[in-house]
């Protein structure tokens, strides 16, 4: 899809203190990547006109694993709030950009088709304001959304500044947006910093559009993984799992075959040709290629290697930057030649 009218803003100055790290939690990886660089890939497919990531802690190694994208970056000194950070970057928002998308640089599950559809029902509907929910057991540290008795959108409250009755609420904000360029900024300028944390709540542009008539709409997902907010190593081990699930699933809808595919994990790089069974606890990584009706032993690490059709490596080999031509049979415990 071709959104020429779209600029997409990806918020990423947090330092992430619930991750316990001297690393920016968007330099986090998880499935063998930055998280922040899987929220990207996920915008491209849309084609904005412009994407705008915002930076703050560890700017310079931010900017650097994402310096083979085409971004513009704003820089936010200051941890003022999620409000702040995309008034940030109103000046570098090009004029002719009419819908501005949000979302956070820490929701590394989420997918391009989600964001597609959100962003055309957004257009369809002529809001001003889109946000996405989901519904969730346990709604812990999440901004729940209110509603009138109509069941429109009356607003959203952060979890610190909530009642005990707005707390009972399970549908949350899923940190997602789509908005009228000029309604985000002139109400982020009205917004604010009477809350708990001292800070500008984007979440605060909800009730301004409200309280000015303003067409509120939402979009949920019945998925509520896909826009996990990573804020802590459990987070991330969830997210990590959940991304080898996909590229698992993915190969065996290909024809791959695997035993505990709970326990093998293949890079995104690496392809594997059809009928070739990977037993538990295979770790395949870099630019591998496997071919067709190979047998790849368990335990088996596999780096950089070119294993042509027909191959049989035993359990727990290792084996990096190697060939093995076609047909050969490895013992158990191979080494490179």
């Amino acid at each position: 899809m071709s959104s020429p009218q779209l600029s997409v803003i990806i918020l990423a100055a947090g330092k992430g203190t619930r991750m316990k790290s001297d690393k920016a939690k968007v330099l986090h990886e998880v499935f063998f990547t930055p998280m922040i660089r899987h929220v990207v890939n996920a915008v491209l497919p849309l084609n904005p006109k412009q994407i705008v990531t915002i930076v703050g802690h560890q700017q310079d190694a931010v900017q650097q694993v994402l310096q083979d994208f085409d971004l513009d970056f704003a820089v936010q000194d200051q941890q003022l709030g999620t409000g702040h950070a995309v008034l940030i970057a109103e000046n570098i928002i090009r004029r002719d950009i009419d819908t501005v998308m949000i979302l956070c640089g820490d929701t590394p599950l989420i997918k391009a088709e989600t964001l597609d559809r959100m962003y055309r029902e957004h257009r369809a509907g002529k809001a001003a304001l889109t946000l996405m929910t989901t519904h969730l057991d346990d709604p812990t540290n999440y901004g729940r959304i209110l509603t009138t008795l109509a069941g429109k959108i009356a607003g959203i409250v952060e979890q610190k500044d909530a009642t005990a009755e707005q707390l009972r609420i399970n549908e949350i904000n899923a940190g997602i947006y789509c908005v009228d360029k000029e309604f985000l900024f002139s109400a982020l300028k009205r917004v604010g910093t009477d809350n708990s944390q001292n800070e500008v709540y984007l979440t605060d542009i909800v009730k301004l559009a409200v309280e000015r008539g303003l067409s509120v709409e939402k979009v949920s997902t019945d998925n509520p993984l896909e826009v996990l907010g990573v804020n802590s190593r459990v987070e991330l081990a969830e997210a990590n799992k959940a991304l080898l699930q996909r590229r698992n699933i993915d190969l065996m809808m290909q024809g791959v075959s695997m035993h505990q595919p709970e326990s093998i994990s293949v890079s995104p790089e690496v392809h594997i040709g059809k009928d070739t069974l990977l037993e538990p606890s295979v770790r395949i990584t870099g630019s591998s290629r496997i071919g067709e009706s190979c047998l790849i032993g368990q335990g088996t690490i596999l780096e950089n290697c070119r294993i042509c059709d027909h191959v049989v490596i035993g359990p727990y080999s290792l084996l990096t930057n190697t060939t093995v031509d076609a047909g050969r049979v490895l013992a158990a415990f191979s080494r490179n030649p």
